[in-house]
């Protein structure tokens, strides 16, 4: 992981964060988000190998918090560690709600892919567990959808409101967070637009969502890839 400088026109130097983070071809994570306690979170994939998702050594399959620059703080769950929460096949989306706590899209593999309210030191139970499941031994996905209709990239959160983009899926869900959980979700936006990775709030209220049609797996309309502006009720 690497940071660089931005001045507003030009990038300085790059300079190296964090190394050790297992890659592949497939199940590499990427998500970062900055916490309202001023720390860096960071979602990684299992890089295709699922046990490392559950070794406490390995920093695959993994969110992690750090310093912004690139320390394990203090407080953080395993002490000296980056983990923040672990048991995680592929991490595509962090954000926080109003009472700063913090949630995740995650892809699943055949049957179920996720939602999580995200517990500090939690176990989210890949691979053991693919969605729901394990007799109360690991933390439960807030919401489950089967692959066909999500396959989840980014999120964002509005006015307690998940935003959360679907690739396969080609939606737009709309989850509004209810207590500990999570309300009845809505799709949007259904195959109107094709593959949606990203979305991001703009600052006059509205949502601005990253098309993904480019990507190898979409199938490109004229002027593809785009960012939409999504307005909100």
């Amino acid at each position: 992981m690497e940071r660089m400088p931005f001045d507003g026109t030009a990038f300085g130097p790059r300079e190296l964060l964090v190394t050790g983070i297992p890659s592949a071809v497939y199940h590499d994570g990427g998500a970062l988000e900055f916490g309202p306690d001023g720390m860096l979170y960071a979602g990684t994939g299992d890089a295709t190998d699922g046990p490392l998702a559950q070794d406490p050594a390995s920093l695959a399959g993994k969110i992690l918090r750090m310093t912004p620059d690139g320390r394990p703080p203090g407080d953080n769950p395993f002490p000296g560690s980056l983990v923040f929460s672990l048991g995680h096949r592929n991490v595509q989306g962090l954000a926080f709600d109003s009472r700063d706590r913090l949630w995740a899209s995650e892809y699943g593999a055949n049957a179920w892919d996720e939602l999580n309210l995200v517990q500090p030191g939690g176990n989210h139970g890949w691979p053991q567990v693919e969605g729901r499941g394990g007799d109360g031994e690991f933390v439960q996905p807030a919401a489950q959808w089967p692959v066909e209709e999500a396959s989840p990239s980014g999120i964002a959160i509005v006015d307690d409101v998940i935003h959360m983009a679907a690739l396969r899926g080609e939606r737009l869900w709309q989850i509004p967070i209810s207590g500990e959980g999570v309300g009845e979700p809505v799709a949007t936006l259904e195959d109107a637009h094709g593959r949606l990775r990203t979305p991001e709030p703009a600052p006059d209220g509205s949502l601005w969502v990253t098309t993904s049609n480019r990507d190898g797996r979409g199938e490109p309309a004229a002027g593809d890839d785009r960012i939409l502006r999504v307005a909100l009720s």
